[in-house]
C-alpha cells in the first residue's frame, strides 16, 4: 500500500487519481477537518487516515501497514509572517515522516520537493540536480524549508531509508483560481491591466505525476530529478492565456520599483488587519532574475516527454471556463 500526504491538495489529489487508476491501494493522509473536495468521486476509493504531519504521535498509526510513502504535503507561502509555520510544516513535518518511517521500517519514501530547494544567485543562468544551494536574498523562506526538508530526507536515506526525491517547477494545473499558480487564470480572465517581467519555470502536473509513478514503478532510489518542460516569460504566459479565454492580455509594464513598493505596502496592510498578502518582497523577487531549471537527467533517465505548453493551457482553459459557469464550482467540475 502507497500512503500519500497532503492527499486533499493540488497534486495529492493527481497522485491519487493516478494511483487509483494503475490499481494501486492508497492510504490518504489528511487533517480532520479537510477539505475533499479535489478528490471528487475518488475519494470513495482511497482509505482516508486523520493525520497532521507535524504531529508525530498520530504518524505510526496512519502509516501502518504501508511500504511506500510519497510525502506530497507542504505549506507555500512568500508571507513573511509564515516562516515559522513554513518550518513546522515542511520542516519538522519531513522531520516527522523520516523517522516514522525508519521506525515502521517503511522502507521507501518519494519526497516531493520544490526546484526552490536547490537554490538561486545572482549570475547563475541554469540549475541543475547538482547545483549546491547557496545562501542568498534571492531564496526564499519557503525555498529554505523545502531545502532543509531534502536534508531530513538525506539524512533518513543514512540510516537506511531509500529515498528519492522530485522538484517540480510552477506546477500548472485545472483548479479553483485561489489554488497556486491557477491565481494566474483569474488575473487574465479579470482583463488586469499590468504585467511584471521576468520568467517561470513550468510543468504540466500529470507530467509530475508520470514521473512520480515512474520513480515508484522503477524503484528509484537516492537520486532527485527536476521536473520542468520550459521557461517563459509572464507577458507570453498571460498572452496566451488570455488568448484562450478570449480576453485583453497585460500591457501595462509595472516598474520593478513600484512593484517592490506596493508589496512593502501590501505587507503593512495585512500586518494590520490579519488577512493574507496578495504580493510580498519575497514574492516579486521569484521572476525578476531569470534562472532556467535543466530536465535532461528526467528526459535520459525516465524517458519523461513534457507536454508541450499549449496542451497544458489548453487543459486548464477549458477548465477554467466550464468552472466559472458552475454554480457549485468544484464539486461539479472534473478536470
Amino acid at each position: 500500500m502507497v500512503a500519500i500526504t497532503g492527499i486533499n491538495g493540488l497534486l495529492g489529489s493527481f497522485i491519487l487519481k493516478k494511483l487509483v487508476d494503475e490499481k494501486i491501494p492508497v492510504a490518504g493522509l489528511k487533517r480532520e477537518d479537510s477539505d475533499l473536495s479535489l478528490l471528487n468521486s475518488y475519494a470513495e476509493q482511497v482509505e482516508l487516515r486523520n493525520a497532521d504531519v507535524t504531529n508525530s504521535v498520530l504518524l505510526p498509526e496512519a502509516l501502518k501497514g504501508v511500504d511506500t510513502v510519497i510525502h506530497s504535503a507542504a505549506l507555500v507561502s512568500f508571507d513573511p509572517r509564515a516562516k515559522e509555520k513554513l518550518y513546522d510544516t515542511n520542516v519538522l513535518g519531513t522531520r516527522n515522516i523520516v523517522n516514522t518511517c525508519l521506525s515502521l521500517g517503511i522502507p521507501r519514501l518519494i519526497f516531493v520537493s520544490s526546484v526552490a530547494a536547490l537554490g538561486r544567485k545572482k549570475g547563475q543562468a541554469t540549475i541543475d540536480e547538482n547545483s549546491q544551494w547557496v545562501d542568498s536574498d534571492l531564496n526564499s523562506d519557503y525555498a529554505k524549508s523545502k531545502y532543509l526538508a531534502e536534508l531530513e530526507v538525506f539524512r533518513g536515506q543514512e540510516e537506511g531509508l531509500n529515498i528519492s526525491i522530485i522538484n517540480p517547477s510552477i506546477i500548472l494545473a485545472p483548479a479553483d483560481a485561489s489554488k497556486s499558480s491557477a491565481q494566474i487564470f483569474k488575473y487574465v480572465q479579470q482583463e488586469r491591466r499590468f504585467y511584471a517581467d521576468g520568467d517561470i519555470n513550468y510543468v504540466d502536473v500529470r507530467d509530475v505525476v508520470d514521473m512520480i509513478f515512474k520513480m515508484y514503478k522503477e524503484n528509484i532510489t537516492g537520486e532527485k530529478f527536476i521536473a520542468s518542460a520550459g521557461q517563459i516569460s509572464l507577458k507570453e504566459l498571460m498572452e496566451h492565456i488570455a488568448g484562450r479565454l478570449g480576453k485583453k492580455p497585460p500591457s501595462t509594464r509595472i516598474h520593478p520599483r513600484i512593484l517592490k513598493a506596493a508589496a512593502w505596502l501590501e505587507e503593512m496592510r495585512c500586518r494590520i488587519t490579519g488577512s493574507d498578502a496578495v504580493i510580498s518582497r519575497q514574492s516579486v523577487k521569484m521572476p525578476k532574475e531569470k534562472f532556467a531549471y535543466q530536465n535532461a537527467k528526467s528526459i535520459n533517465r525516465l524517458q519523461m516527454a513534457y507536454r508541450p505548453l499549449s496542451e497544458t493551457l489548453d487543459w486548464c482553459c477549458d477548465y477554467y471556463r466550464r468552472l466559472l459557469i458552475q454554480t457549485n464550482r468544484i464539486s461539479k467540475v472534473d478536470p
